[in-house]
């Protein structure tokens, strides 16, 4: 085996067996464990990972996230709008976290409360199967998560303000792999907001390993942000389940500003008639990152719809790699779906590689996707150097322009501004 799966195998040994047998789960976990041993890591030959290699990771080894959590920069997390729940290198602070002002019907604790709880119902979904070979992330997080966010909205629910979820690394003793699971369940007729922060503060270079499920009711509603803007050495691997009640209405932006290493995977199953997802992403490359998306969007029920609009920029030696993938099944008439890959490629030594998949099996739908990758117009640039601007400001500003579009699948322009103010500090312009 490679280091990191013997580091992994060490490290669910060394978990209190009391831990892992808890609410049940001793079996899951030990069967999860075996099955990602037993298929290791996928190689360029799987598809769903040939564009990004394991081959650095493998041979790197870790060590399990401390028992307390690390001292941060508590004036940073203050500036974070409760309600909030933290975590330091995988591991619950409540000292930083604050969950003063949830409404009525709103459940937002640690996964490791509800461990350590006597309601097996409440961490069912930690017992569920990855069956695919390629699935070994998610395999070691069903064996090795013991914490993690579990929020809930009770049916008719509204959550005005946004719950915040900050998950920040910090340097320790060694490098660390966290393995975090997230429920988000929203019952019939429930509204939130939620924005995920993946932050790092100070130079690292542990592994997250984040498993996400989004279980939406009958016309529920969820608007959700996710930013990754973690230390330049990290590794982030993301996987994130959303399933759709009639109805039901998910948007969705994700950031990938930060790490060495990211990789997410988003897969939305429209099985409600009417349900829709909106979701859009931006990806920024540069020095030697590797950025790899891939989204899977199935229609299951008619008059479903999804968009997707993904930009990504490219410089230096970094790579981007996109996966669209849309499926409309058979008896799923009337659906609309439309993905949008749109990238820049700033150097001669940068690569981006876009793959559009449209799969149809259903009549009377409406569908379209495009991909392009090119250069900043040099007519545009001009026009803002005749502006007074510098070349390098131009770009800048092109660039910030041309990654903002996705952001406007949020409903809150106070929201966009934002994420668009955190845009601006990542690539330096004016607006930072």
């Amino acid at each position: 085996m490679s280091a990191l799966l013997d580091a992994l195998q060490a490290q669910f040994a060394a978990l209190p067996p009391a831990l892992v047998a808890a609410q049940g789960l001793g079996e899951a976990r030990r069967a999860a464990l075996a099955a990602a041993l037993a298929d290791g890591l996928p190689g360029a030959r799987t598809e769903r990972w040939k564009y990004t290699s394991l081959r650095a990771l493998s041979a790197r080894t870790f060590v399990p996230p401390p028992a307390q959590p690390a001292a941060v920069d508590a004036a940073r997390i203050a500036a974070i709008p409760a309600p909030r729940l933290v975590f330091v290198n995988g591991v619950h602070a409540p000292g930083l976290s604050d969950l003063a002002g949830l409404p009525a019907g709103v459940e937002l604790r640690p996964l490791s409360a509800a461990l350590a709880g006597d309601d097996p119902r409440a961490v069912a979904v930690l017992g569920r199967r990855f069956n695919h070979a390629d699935e070994v992330f998610a395999r070691f997080n069903a064996a090795l998560a013991t914490e993690g966010v579990l929020l809930r909205l009770a049916e008719g629910a509204v959550a005005e303000a946004p719950l915040h979820l900050v998950f920040v690394a910090t340097p320790a003793e060694g490098d660390v792999a966290a393995h975090l699971r997230h429920l988000i369940e929203l019952r019939a007729g429930a509204r939130a907001t939620v924005v995920e922060h993946h932050l790092g503060e100070g130079a690292h270079r542990h592994l997250h390993n984040h498993v996400c499920h989004v279980h939406l009711a009958r016309d529920a509603a969820l608007v959700h942000a996710r930013l990754q803007d973690d230390d330049a050495g990290a590794t982030q691997i993301a996987r994130s389940d959303a399933v759709l009640a009639a109805g039901a209405e998910y948007r969705r932006l994700d950031l990938e500003l930060g790490a060495a290493l990211s990789r997410h995977e988003l897969n939305v199953d429209l099985q409600g008639a009417g349900a829709a997802v909106i979701a859009g992403g931006v990806l920024v490359g540069d020095g030697r990152r590797h950025v790899d998306t891939r989204l899977n969007v199935e229609h299951q029920a008619r008059d479903t719809r999804c968009e997707l609009p993904w930009h990504g920029l490219a410089d230096d030696r970094a790579r981007i790699a996109f996966h669209g993938g849309i499926t409309i099944r058979e008896g799923a008439d009337g659906s609309d779906a439309a993905l949008e890959s749109r990238n820049l490629l700033l150097s001669e030594d940068a690569e981006i590689d876009t793959q559009p998949v449209l799969v149809i099996h259903a009549d009377e739908v409406k569908a379209a996707h495009g991909a392009t990758v090119g250069r900043l117009d040099e007519t545009a640039l001009f026009y803002l150097r005749s502006r007074g601007l510098d070349r390098v400001a131009a770009q800048r500003l092109l660039q910030q322009a041309f990654l903002r579009a996705p952001l406007r699948v949020l409903p809150v322009p106070e929201h966009i501004a934002l994420l668009d103010a955190r845009l601006g500090r990542r690539l330096g312009t004016e607006t930072a």
